[in-house]
């Protein structure tokens, strides 16, 4: 849409300039290109209205102007593109894409390009969890404490880092975790999360 509406503006532009002044065909093909739909019929009408009426001479540069602003518009898309191909919405939507195919290496991936772009906690939180799933634990572990030290406010992190704690082999960390988590205000709410009474429940079974 973005091509048809250039190559639009570039009609419009070599069009206008046999009827109007420079200035004039510039704003009309400018128009055109960011609201195509409105403008373009707009022009349309104009032109009827117009018929056979033209300027007394022959624009200067008659196929060089167009053709310069034809490749300036094009390459202001291509450079458009290429920033939004590279932006953290792009990673993260390529992520969640890739998770629900399973692919947790390509997921892992593009959360780690994202980061490289914005680093953001929320993302650090997202790359841990998603290495956690993938059994690489202690770089999940480095990923979530970041998150967590970041301002992460999901309290479901401290439980996280607790079950990579259990995991590497360390409980007595692991249990200040576990009752970090129980006084979080996920666990401290009016109906606590399931996984609240899961973890009191543990604690009681687990030796200090």
């Amino acid at each position: 849409m973005l091509i048809l509406s250039a190559l639009l503006s570039v009609w419009v532009l070599a069009s206008a300039r046999k009827r109007f002044s420079f200035l004039i065909a510039l704003l009309w093909a400018a128009a055109t290109f960011f609201f195509t739909p409105i403008v373009l019929p707009l022009y349309l009408v104009v032109l009827l209205f117009r018929r056979g009426r033209s300027l007394s001479r022959q624009p200067r540069w008659r196929f060089a102007v167009p053709l310069a602003y034809g490749l300036v518009v094009v390459g202001g898309i291509a450079l458009y593109l290429h920033k939004q191909n590279r932006g953290v919405d792009v990673h993260l939507a390529r992520a969640a894409y890739a998770k629900i195919r399973g692919n947790h290496a390509a997921a892992i991936t593009q959360y780690r390009a994202a980061l490289q772009a914005e680093d953001d906690p929320h993302i650090r939180k997202l790359l841990g969890v998603e290495l956690f799933e993938s059994g690489h634990w202690r770089e999940a572990l480095s990923e979530l404490r970041l998150a967590e030290h970041g301002g992460e406010q999901d309290d479901l992190v401290i439980l996280r880092i607790g079950s990579l704690l259990d995991a590497l082999d360390q409980p007595h960390q692991a249990r200040l975790e576990y009752q970090r988590f129980i006084l979080s205000p996920l666990c401290a709410q009016p109906v606590p999360d399931w996984r609240c009474e899961t973890t009191r429940t543990l604690l009681e079974t687990k030796p200090e």
